[in-house]
C-alpha cells in the first residue's frame, strides 16, 4: 500500500511503557496503518528519523487557550514542546454561554484572574455564537494545527443566566434550573466536561470574586449531578495549613465523585509552608477509587513559577516612583537605571519593608523575599536566589536585579515560585498513579508564567539529568495516561488504528529554551513565548505541522468533541 507519510529509522517509544525498538511508522488518512520496517513502499512524505525518539504526540488537559485559539491556531508554545492535543475551558473560564452584547462579562471573569487582555480579546474574536453548542460549532470551523476539547465553564454559565447578579448574589431555583440546561445542553453537544473554580486567587479587574466563587456548594454539586457525562474540573483548594479545612473539601469532592458517577479532577502541589500536606489528598483520592467514584490529580514537573523581569512585571511595580517607569518604553526604562539619582531612589523604595496585603492575585504585590526569588540564567539549573547572589557580592538584591538586567539589556528573568519549591516533593507527586503530569495553563497568565515547556523539561531534567524516569515511563506519563485519564482512547499511543499524532525528538539535546517576551497579540499585547532545542518534527492527524519547530503551513488539527 502507499502512504501518506513515513517515518522512517527513528527509536520507537510507543507510550506504554514498553521497552524502546527501532522502527518505521507509516501513516494514511491521519491514522496509523503499519508499524516495523516498511522497506520498499510508497509514500508522498518521507520523514528520516536516525538518532531520535518516535512517541506519540503529548497531551496536556490544563490548558486556556479558549481566546487565544481564534489569533493562534497552532497552539503556541506548547506545540513548540511537543503537545498535540490540549484541554482548554479549565478553573470555570470560557467564552460561552455568552451573548455578543454581554461579551464584557465572561471577559471580566477572564481579565484579571488568567492574565488575558481585554483588548486583545475585543480586537481577536470575532463573536458568532450565543450557547455552548454554537461555540464549539465556530471552534470546528476555526483553522487548527493541534487538537482542542474544551469544558463548559462555571463562571460563563453564571453570567449568561444571571448577569451582573452573578458576582454579587445566591442562585435563584430559576437561576439553577437555568444553569442546569445550558450546562445539559453542553455535554451533549461534545463539552469535555464541566469546570469551575473555587480559588480565592481568582478575581476579576475590580477586585471582586469571579463568577462561579458566588456558588454554594449545592448549586456546584446541582449541576455536576445533572451532566450526564463529561469530567469535571476544579480549580482551587483551601488556603494556609489548616488541614482540617483541606481534609473536608476534599472528602466534599470525594463524595461528589461517588454519588454523581463524574470523574472529577484538580491540580495538587506541595507547599513550602506546610509540607506534605498533599499526601492526605492522595489518601482521599485513593479511597474514591476503591469506592467506586473516580479523582485523579494534575500535578507538575518543576516549581510554578511566576516570571519577574523589568519587561514584564516586577514585585513593586505598583509602589511609589516604580509605578511611573512601569509603563514607559524599555529604552526609557533604561535610562532611567543609569541615572543614578533615578536609581538610588528606586533602590531606596524597594528595599523598603513591605506592609501591602498577604494574598493578592497575580504577582505584582506580592513581597520580594529575596530568598525566594531566583536568577533565571539558563534553564538548567540550579537557581540562585537574588539574596544568596548579592551577598557573594556584598550588595543589596535590588541593586544586583538592576546590575544583571543591565548587562542584559534589560532581558532579564527572575523567577518566584509560588508552589512545588520541594523538587523532592514534586518528584514524589509526579511518581504517585494516581497523578497525571500536566498543568501548563497555556494561553493564560500570558505576562506571569511560562509552563507550557512542563514536559519536554520532565524529558531533559527528570530522564537525562536526573534519571529519575526513564525515557519510556516518562513518554508515558505525557502519552498515554494523559490521554487515557482525559478520555482521548484513540491517541497517546504509536498502535495501527490510532490518530497519527506523532513527535520526533533528540533525547540528548531536548531542552525548553529561556523564554522571550513578544508583542503579538491582537492590540499589540505582550506575552511570553518559549520554543524548544531537539524537537525535529510535531505531526498532527497525519499532517506534519512543525519541523524543527518551524510551521508548515498545514493545518491539521481538530476539534475533539466528548461521545458520551
Amino acid at each position: 500500500m502507499g502512504f501518506d507519510l513515513v517515518v522512517r529509522n527513528g527509536m520507537i517509544v510507543d507510550g506504554s511503557g514498553l521497552p524502546r525498538y527501532r522502527g518505521d511508522v507509516g501513516v494514511k488518512d491521519g491514522k496509523i496503518a503499519e508499524i516495523g520496517r516498511l522497506n520498499g513502499v510508497s509514500a508522498k512524505e518521507t520523514l528520516d528519523a536516525e538518532g531520535r525518539v518516535v512517541a506519540p504526540g503529548f497531551v496536556d488537559g490544563h490548558t486556556h487557550m479558549d481566546a487565544q485559539i481564534f489569533w493562534d491556531p497552532i497552539g503556541t508554545s506548547s506545540c513548540f514542546q511537543g503537545v498535540t492535543s490540549v484541554v482548554m475551558g479549565n478553573c470555570g473560564f470560557t467564552l460561552a454561554p455568552c451573548r455578543a452584547d454581554e461579551a464584557d462579562l465572561v471577559m471580566r471573569n477572564l481579565e484579571r484572574a488568567e492574565d488575558i487582555s481585554r483588548d486583545a480579546m475585543k480586537a481577536g474574536i470575532k463573536w458568532r455564537w450565543e450557547t455552548f453548542p454554537q461555540f464549539l460549532d465556530v471552534l470546528d470551523s476555526l483553522p487548527k494545527g493541534i487538537n482542542y476539547a474544551g469544558y463548559v465553564g462555571h463562571c460563563a454559565i453564571r453570567t449568561h443566566v444571571m448577569g451582573q447578579r452573578a458576582f454579587t448574589d445566591e442562585a435563584t431555583d430559576d437561576d439553577l434550573e437555568a444553569m442546569i440546561h445550558h450546562t445539559q445542553e453542553a455535554i451533549a453537544a461534545g463539552a469535555h466536561g464541566f469546570s469551575t473554580t473555587r480559588s480565592v486567587a481568582h478575581q476579576t479587574s475590580d477586585d471582586k470574586p469571579v463568577a462561579s466563587r458566588l456558588a454554594t456548594w449545592h448549586e456546584f454539586e446541582s449541576l455536576v449531578k445533572s451532566m450526564g457525562g463529561g469530567m469535571v474540573e476544579v480549580a482551587g483548594e483551601p488556603r494556609g495549613a489548616d488541614g482540617h479545612k483541606a481534609r473536608a473539601y476534599y472528602e466534599g469532592l470525594s463524595k461528589l465523585a461517588i454519588e454523581s458517577g463524574r470523574p472529577i479532577t484538580f491540580g495538587l502541589f506541595s507547599r513550602r509552608n506546610n509540607p506534605g500536606a498533599w499526601r492526605t489528598t492522595f489518601d482521599i483520592i485513593e479511597r474514591t477509587n476503591r469506592e467506586g467514584g473516580r479523582m485523579f490529580a494534575q500535578v507538575h514537573s518543576r516549581s510554578l513559577n511566576v516570571l519577574l523581569s523589568f519587561e514584564t512585571q516586577l514585585p513593586f511595580d505598583k509602589w511609589e516612583m516604580w509605578r511611573d517607569m512601569r509603563n514607559l518604553p524599555l529604552s526609557e526604562k533604561k535610562q532611567w537605571l543609569l541615572d543614578p539619582e533615578k536609581r538610588k531612589k528606586l533602590v531606596e523604595i524597594a528595599s523598603r519593608p513591605y506592609d501591602g496585603p498577604a494574598h493578592v492575585a497575580g504577582a505584582e504585590a506580592r513581597p520580594p523575599q529575596w530568598d525566594y526569588i531566583y536568577a533565571l540564567t539558563d534553564m538548567k539549573g540550579p537557581h540562585k536566589s537574588m539574596a544568596e547572589l548579592a551577598r557573594m557580592k556584598n550588595t543589596h538584591p535590588v541593586e544586583l536585579m538592576i546590575d544583571m538586567a543591565l548587562e542584559r539589556d534589560l532581558k532579564f528573568f527572575m523567577i518566584q515560585p509560588v508552589a512545588n519549591e520541594d523538587q523532592a516533593e514534586a518528584l514524589e507527586l509526579m511518581k504517585h498513579p494516581r497523578s497525571v503530569v500536566t498543568f501548563s495553563d497555556s494561553g493564560a497568565h500570558v505576562s506571569q508564567i511560562m509552563d507550557s515547556s512542563l514536559q519536554t523539561h520532565l524529558l531533559s531534567h527528570w530522564v537525562r539529568e536526573k534519571q529519575a524516569f526513564t525515557l519510556e515511563e516518562a513518554v508515558k506519563m505525557l502519552t498515554c495516561d494523559s490521554a487515557t485519564q482525559f478520555g482521548f482512547h484513540d491517541r497517546g499511543l504509536l498502535r495501527e488504528g490510532l490518530a497519527a499524532d506523532i513527535v520526533v525528538f533528540d533525547p540528548d539535546t531536548i531542552n525548553a529554551r529561556m523564554p522571550e517576551v513578544v508583542t503579538d497579540l491582537p492590540a499589540g499585547a505582550k506575552r511570553l513565548k518559549q520554543k524548544c532545542d531537539g524537537m525535529a518534527a510535531t505531526i498532527v492527524n497525519g499532517q506534519v505541522l512543525l519541523r524543527d519547530n518551524e510551521p508548515t503551513g498545514n493545518l491539521p488539527g481538530k476539534l475533539l468533541r466528548k461521545r458520551r
